[in-house]
């Protein structure tokens, strides 16, 4: 029933969020206009565009397929695809990502995977994941400083908002992974103030739950120790990724035609979006993503900003949920099914 309730106040987040996001982008607008500058747009340009969204999904079976083998396990890259996909499509959908390693995890569970080696390898997904962004961010914030004052006068504060949560959140999950004890004793000291204050009732299975994760933490650190090089390959494809969708911007800048702003500004740009609206509750950044695209876009999309934000932001989000959601679909038709998928 709370599985049930949970599905049903997402979907009604996802839309309320959506139908606001519509709402403030195109209100006043000439939806004409920005239709026919849309189908202006050279199509060929966006085709490098729809390939890049495909690799960033890629990118992740590969390193999802990669510690596999380092564990021992070996599967069909296509059923990493698979479990890529499931990721992101439930990530995109859900409040701060929040639904994608479970649905991730549910998959390969499925595949007769343990829970404790697919969170464990999820879980080093996510902190690379946000290691590359932070370090992203901090190189823009420390040498980039011209880039900043052009760009990004307006924005700033939600740009260096975005950046310090990212690096608490990394932080603190290192935190956790390499000094789980110091990690316990912390989050039971808090789980303790929030039951005497009556906030969450006293439970012992509450206990027992963060005592399986901070196993998962200790497996993790062992894990990151152990295989240095394996997680320095992992940085390489993770940063590659984000570098991948960041540069679909510039295909759809140069879809209209567009001259003028190099590729590495329009794809630091990019970047800047997505270090501000990462850690926010908001199904795939909508609303804000679309909301700073038109404000700091403006010096290289000119009169066609909103089409250029329109073009981007469907191939770059949109994009990504669609071919995730096609293969979600097949991931569900076939992982599981066979028991054949796995090869020696």
């Amino acid at each position: 029933m709370n599985k049930t309730k949970k599905i049903i106040f997402n979907t009604i987040f996802l839309v309320v969020v959506f139908g606001l996001t519509i709402y403030g982008v195109f209100h006043g607008e000439d939806l004409g206009a920005v239709m026919d500058a849309i189908q202006s747009a050279d199509k060929i340009w966006l085709l490098p565009g729809v390939a890049l969204v495909a690799f960033f999904i890629w990118g992740e079976s590969i390193i999802i397929w990669y510690m596999m083998r380092s564990y021992g396990i070996h599967l069909r890259k296509r059923v990493c695809f698979l479990f890529s996909s499931v990721g992101f499509f439930f990530s995109c959908i859900t409040p701060s990502a929040s639904g994608g390693q479970p649905m991730q995890i549910y998959y390969m569970k499925k595949e007769k995977i343990s829970i404790p080696v697919a969170t464990v390898i999820l879980m080093i997904v996510t902190i690379t994941y946000k290691f590359v962004l932070v370090a992203i961010g901090v190189g823009i914030a420390v040498f980039g400083r011209g880039f900043l004052h052009r760009y990004l006068t307006g924005i700033m504060p939600i740009f260096y908002l975005g950046l310090a949560l990212n690096i608490f959140c990394v932080t603190f999950m290192t935190v956790l992974v390499f000094h789980p004890d110091l990690a316990r004793n912390f989050l039971v000291k808090g789980l303790k103030i929030l039951e005497k204050l009556h906030i969450v009732r006293k439970k012992h299975s509450r206990l027992k739950k963060l005592e399986d994760s901070m196993d998962t933490y200790r497996e993790t650190a062992a894990y990151l120790r152990d295989h240095p090089r394996v997680i320095f390959h992992v940085i390489l494809i993770t940063f590659a990724q984000r570098m991948a969708l960041f540069a679909v911007t510039w295909f759809v800048y140069r879809a209209f035609s567009l001259s003028g702003t190099g590729f590495w500004t329009v794809l630091f740009l990019q970047a800047v979006i997505s270090v501000s609206v990462d850690m926010l509750p908001l199904p795939g950044g909508m609303g804000i993503s679309e909301t700073l695209f038109l404000n700091i876009f403006v010096p290289v999309f000119g009169s066609l900003l909103l089409p250029g934000m329109v073009l981007s932001r469907g191939l770059g989000y949109y994009g990504e949920l669609f071919i995730s959601a096609f293969f979600t679909v097949i991931a569900q038709l076939t992982i599981g099914q066979k028991t054949n998928e796995k090869q020696g």
